[in-house]
């Protein structure tokens, strides 16, 4: 099975942060722009402590009252619980991890930093594509078409 640096290469892109004491409106503007559905979220000094999602803002929406986005920090209803993979960690592990914590988004770490951030559909691409793949080969094998 692959592994995630197998796949991050073809998914690394900038890494979208947004400090903890913007607005959600802020967040969610950076959300459209990017086209994304995460934003990781940074103290101060730009250390990881959260993450901000698709989920979050509709959690937003439906649990703090009359309150516009405008006037919500991130602090207030980021995820905290921040479920992290590395590098070195193989698909199934990581398809695993998303499906039991029902998550959609994995920050990948290298030497305790965010190096790319995983979307469930990265991983579901990988691993279609690592069954086309074995499809053929049990095809050619069936078919004595397999050259071994």
């Amino acid at each position: 099975m692959a592994k995630v640096k197998e796949i991050i290469g073809d998914v690394k892109r900038d890494i979208i942060s947004i400090n903890k004491e913007k607005t959600v409106a802020d967040a969610v503007t950076q959300l459209v722009e990017n086209e994304i559905g995460a934003l990781v979220v940074v103290d101060d000094e730009g250390k990881p402590v959260g993450l901000f999602t698709e989920r979050d803002v509709l959690k937003c929406w439906t649990r703090k009252g009359d309150r516009h986005f405008k006037d919500i920090k991130i602090v207030e209803v980021m995820t905290t619980n921040l479920i992290i993979v590395e590098s070195n960690d193989d698909l199934c592990y990581v398809t695993t991890i998303m499906i039991k914590n029902r998550i959609r988004h994995l920050p990948v770490v290298e030497n305790h930093r965010i190096v790319a951030m995983l979307s469930i559909r990265d991983v579901v691409k990988a691993q279609v594509s690592d069954l086309r793949a074995e499809n053929h080969y049990l095809k050619d094998y069936i078919s004595d078409k397999y050259p071994g």
